[in-house]
């Protein structure tokens, strides 16, 4: 008995921009457990997760023809990451409009709060992962605001290693960025994804 072949990501994005729904299905099935098991992760309630993952596909077909994704796995990870952060903060504008009603300065500021606290957490996710001496110069540069220099005597390292770690750390960031569809995702403020 042979093995179904199923087409891999960067060719059922490219069907899926044409309409093709079997892409679409079978987009879903690849994905839709891995990212209800994120979404419930960080919610710890299987209706919203549910409910946050069925948007974000529903957001993806709609979308179809104008997405650009490089890693559908990364940039769908994120967007559902990025959800749960809209639905938490989404909860206190609801909050906040029963005590008064919101200016349009005040949700303008909400939605960039939420831009801000998720792409500093997934910049703390990134920074976690570097090897320990970069992760640690760069906590120490970016934290505690020390100089190259300072670090360096700090850690008894010369200067140019120390910049030599924070460049690798910055460039791994970048890429990481990069790749994962995060500033897509919060370029589009996944507003499409979630109503």
């Amino acid at each position: 008995m042979s093995a179904i072949l199923t087409p891999p990501d960067h060719e059922l994005l490219s069907l899926l921009k044409g309409g093709d729904r079997n892409a679409f299905t079978t987009l879903y099935n690849r994905y839709w457990d891995k990212l209800l098991a994120i979404a419930y992760n960080h919610t710890r309630d299987k209706q919203s997760a549910e409910e946050i993952v069925q948007n974000l596909f529903v957001g993806l077909w709609n979308r179809r023809e104008d997405l650009v994704i490089e890693n559908p796995a990364n940039y769908l990870a994120t967007a559902v990451k990025f959800a749960v952060f809209k639905e938490y903060y989404r909860k206190q504008k609801r909050e906040a409009s029963l005590i008064g009603k919101l200016t349009f300065e005040q949700e303008h500021q909400i939605e960039e709060q939420i831009s801000a606290k998720f792409l500093k957490e997934y910049i703390n996710g990134i920074v976690e992962n570097l090897p320990e001496k970069c992760k640690l110069v760069f906590k120490l540069s970016r934290e505690r605001h020390l100089s190259n220099a300072e670090i360096g005597e700090e850690l008894g390292i010369a200067e140019k290693t120390v910049e030599a770690h924070l460049t690798k750390a910055l460039k791994t960031i970048r890429t990481e960025l990069n790749s994962s569809g995060v500033m897509i995702v919060i370029a589009t403020g996944i507003n499409h994804f979630i109503k």
